[in-house]
């Protein structure tokens, strides 16, 4: 049977949620690169990272800060070392007011893995957008399906051309819903969508 993988995002529909501003660095002035956090690659941040607290609300252990960057607490932070330690890196965060501790998620590998015929639409950037350095990638994706054949081993990564997407396997996935985690929402990437299937 084929290893399911499925899209992680942050649960926006929560009631009562908290949500988290843009990352600072220690002297509170935004970071000057926060998306190192969101390319598929290993990240270097030179500081210690802070992120306030943009609307007040329960916390949760899986949200997004400003940018769609990841962030975790501890306990879910010690599943995705012990399920996908090469995949990930963690970086400490101090989120305002919060006593337990934090960390940016970053997916520290970029796939080339997107099925494009599974879809149900792709769409890349052309020389005639006027973002040279954009073209060849993809400028949307709907209904995002990955040809598992390519993961190669991957349990936690980002989607080459369409580093939106952070993709996790369905060990890990199960990891987190055993433990009960807060905030994460899981969609199904494997094979044709639903559209495509017959």
């Amino acid at each position: 049977m084929p290893k399911r993988f499925f899209k992680l995002t942050d649960d926006v529909y929560l009631s009562g949620r908290w949500e988290l501003g843009h990352p600072l660095d220690h002297e509170g002035r935004k970071l000057d690169d926060p998306w190192q956090f969101r390319i598929g690659q290993r990240a270097q941040p030179d500081e210690r990272i802070k992120i306030p607290i943009k609307i007040s609300g329960k916390p949760l252990d899986y949200s997004h800060a400003a940018f769609s960057i990841p962030v975790i607490h501890a306990r879910v932070a010690s599943l995705f070392t012990e399920v996908a330690p090469d995949d990930v890196q963690l970086f400490p965060v101090e989120i305002d007011s919060q006593p337990a501790q934090h960390f940016i998620l970053n997916a520290a590998r970029l796939v080339k893995c997107i099925d494009d015929a599974a879809c149900e639409e792709v769409r890349y950037w052309t020389p005639e957008d006027g973002m040279p350095e954009k073209v060849g990638t993809y400028s949307s994706v709907s209904g995002l399906r990955i040809d598992t054949a390519k993961v190669e081993g991957a349990k936690v990564f980002r989607t080459w051309g369409w580093t939106v997407a952070l993709i996790v396997s369905e060990d890990l996935k199960e990891a987190l819903e055993r433990a009960g985690i807060t905030g994460a929402k899981f969609t199904d990437v494997t094979g044709p969508g639903a559209a495509n299937a017959f």
